[in-house]
């Protein structure tokens, strides 16, 4: 995956001196957190009747968790695991579509529109959201063939997470991406603070996002959190053709028939990420003090390989691929303005982000989980 996949959002206020230790009830993935004071932030004008009363009795800390989803690859796997280590149902999914079965019996799953304000508004009030996950957006490819829905979903649908985040106090995290940079930024390493200048609607939109998370947190004390994910391989969803999705194209390729063509030139080095340390890192940095984080948008990366190189590591467990390059212009272009790789020193430092999976762990591991899911489908 090349980018990060659309998803939920939350919102928060003043953060507990221990957030590592949320309550055990009520989370939801559009992330909320409530907090012992009401926010004084009121970005939409509201009825004196329905803003928040001094005299209101205080409330306990619930860990309500909401994530907001246009795309499963990433969110699916996020909300499943906070559910293990938060209980199951207090983290709540929501999206505008039918979920599949595995979703919808795994915990709550809800209907919810990103561009409709009343009705987060009321799914946060109602469930007492305190940690929003805000992963709805419109993805690199999509976006750029409809720009005004791009618009619409990835800025508009971001201020009204903004808003309510920042007015009932939910600590919100919002997924960036390496399409974040440009081609004139750095691009090996790639810094925290650089340049940026990307040149599709969905980097434009990443970039306002980070912005718009950081304005809020100093103009109203949003408790904002934004990762920069690298490209995400996973076992668990099939390639949608994406900048990096090669990455996990050819395993499939390799156990169906051994051949595999590849759409980058054999020596386009990006940024990689396994999907367990991605998770990994999303939990941790919203876990982490506030007073530990330097800055509210970090870099994350665990390795950075080629497709050449990838092919020589997948060739120690299937000798015989063949490989073809074929390169589309068009995703070598965005490859050619994406980060080589990220330095992420800062997460390092800050909140200790230690990544599990070097390349040769994520092909062994790609292997083990889809060859044994072939071997499945094989018998049966």
């Amino acid at each position: 995956m090349g980018e990060a996949r659309g998803q939920p959002g939350f919102a928060w206020g003043k953060i507990p001196k221990n957030p590592s230790l949320p309550p055990k009830k009520n989370l939801f993935y559009t992330f909320s957190t409530h907090t012992q004071q009401p926010s004084k932030f009121t970005p939409r004008l509201l009825p004196s009747n329905l803003l928040p009363s001094s005299s209101a009795p205080l409330l306990p800390l619930t860990p309500a968790s909401l994530c907001t989803a246009s795309e499963y690859k990433l969110i699916v796997p996020c909300a499943f695991l906070f559910r293990k280590r938060f209980g199951k149902n207090n983290v709540i999914l929501s999206d505008i579509r039918k979920p599949p079965d595995d979703v919808f019996y795994n915990g709550p799953f809800i209907y919810s529109d990103i561009l409709d304000y009343k009705n987060l508004r009321e799914i946060v009030v109602n469930n007492r959201i305190t940690w929003l996950f805000h992963y709805s957006a419109l993805l690199s490819a999509v976006g750029e063939a409809n720009v005004p829905l791009a618009r619409a979903v990835n800025i508009t649908g971001l201020h009204n997470i903004l808003d309510i985040a920042a007015e009932h106090s939910l600590r919100l995290f919002v997924p960036s991406t390496i399409g974040a940079f440009g081609p004139t930024s750095p691009r090996n390493p790639t810094p925290d603070l650089c340049i940026q200048r990307p040149r599709t609607i969905y980097g434009v939109s990443k970039v306002h996002a980070e912005l718009m998370g950081e304005y809020y947190h100093y103009r109203y004390g949003l408790d904002f959190r934004c990762l920069r994910y690298p490209g995400i391989i996973s076992a668990d969803s099939q390639p949608g053709g994406g900048t990096t999705d090669y990455a996990v194209q050819i395993f499939h390729d390799a156990i169906k028939n051994g051949q595999f063509q590849c759409n980058l030139k054999s020596d386009t080095r990006l940024p990689m990420m396994y999907i367990d340390d991605c998770l990994k890192a999303t939990l941790a940095v919203m876990e982490a003090p506030a007073a530990s984080l330097s800055m509210r948008t970090y870099n994350i990366s665990a390795m950075s390989f080629s497709p050449e190189e990838l092919v020589q590591e997948v060739k120690k467990h299937i000798p015989e691929l063949q490989v073809t390059y074929n390169v589309d212009a068009v995703r070598q272009a965005i490859a050619d303005s994406w980060p080589m790789n990220f330095d992420d020193s800062n997460a390092r430092r800050d909140w200790g982000w230690k990544h599990d999976f070097d390349l040769s762990e994520l092909v062994t591991t790609m292997f083990n989980i889809l060859g044994s899911d072939s071997r499945v489908a094989q018998i049966n």
